[in-house]
């Protein structure tokens, strides 16, 4: 790919990616998937991006003193989710635009985000829920359509101060207190409601009341986004109590 005129005034440079297609069902993106790099330096996961042997890209690049690059235009399908799902959707690239942020990961440190770099997502963020109005609930971190692969960004993002700034959806964690619990190897009716409320919510998980490997995947991933207290994949009250308090706010924003 040639150098393309950026999607944003934010863009501090454009290096072209080869990594994309063509968005199947030709529509605008409708989701942001937020991630990080997890690569020991950002010279290096700039270059993955880049190559086109790795067959991976984002459409943005966040490095840690707030420089935002464009590596693929809007329009196109980067190559960032992966396998994925969100609300019944396997396709996550074709209905996303993927925003890769400068951090070594768990894997390596995983150190805190500073705060430029952070100021620097939230506007870039705002610049394309503007643009495309993208709704709060769609903007979601890589580990939430992926639960089973990823991590990223992470319990260390700041989901909260981007929901103060105009960001995505985000309420308030209900407090952890000793009581009844849901976990691996319990069955039952409780069981498939948490699971029919996780999908409901848009994690692709079904409602089979058996708490499985891949239940306590996507319960760990919602703890790692709405209540990084304490992410153990166990359904405590204070889960539950998330997830049907975000449910609600959701819900009231249609």
């Amino acid at each position: 790919m040639s150098i393309f005129k950026p999607d944003s005034k934010l863009i501090a440079g454009v290096v072209p990616s080869p990594n994309y297609g063509r968005r199947n069902g030709g529509g605008r993106p409708d989701m942001i998937v937020l991630h990080y790099t997890g690569m020991e330096s950002a010279d290096a996961a700039l270059e993955k991006l880049c190559d086109r042997r790795a067959e991976v890209s984002s459409h943005y690049f966040v490095f840690e003193d707030g420089r935002i690059f464009q590596l693929v235009p809007e329009l196109r399908r980067a190559w960032h989710a992966g396998l994925a799902s969100w609300e019944g959707d396997s396709d996550v690239n074709s209905r996303s635009i993927g925003i890769e942020i400068v951090n070594p990961g768990h894997d390596c440190g995983y150190p805190s985000f500073p705060a430029r770099q952070i100021a620097a997502v939230i506007a870039l963020c705002r610049d394309i829920v503007r643009r495309n109005r993208i709704r709060a609930d769609r903007v979601l971190a890589h580990s939430d359509v992926a639960p089973a692969r990823k991590r990223d960004p992470g319990e260390k993002f700041p989901w909260r101060r981007l929901f103060e700034s105009g960001v995505g959806l985000w309420v308030k964690p209900s407090s952890i207190r000793p009581g009844s619990v849901l976990r691996a190897g319990h069955r039952g009716d409780a069981i498939a409601d948490l699971q029919q409320g996780l999908a409901a919510y848009g994690y692709g998980i079904a409602k089979t009341g058996v708490y499985d490997p891949a239940t306590r995947n996507i319960v760990s991933a919602f703890q790692r986004h709405f209540r990084p207290a304490r992410i153990d994949g166990i359904a405590d009250q204070s889960t539950i109590s998330t997830l049907r308090a975000l449910s609600e706010a959701r819900d009231a924003l249609t």
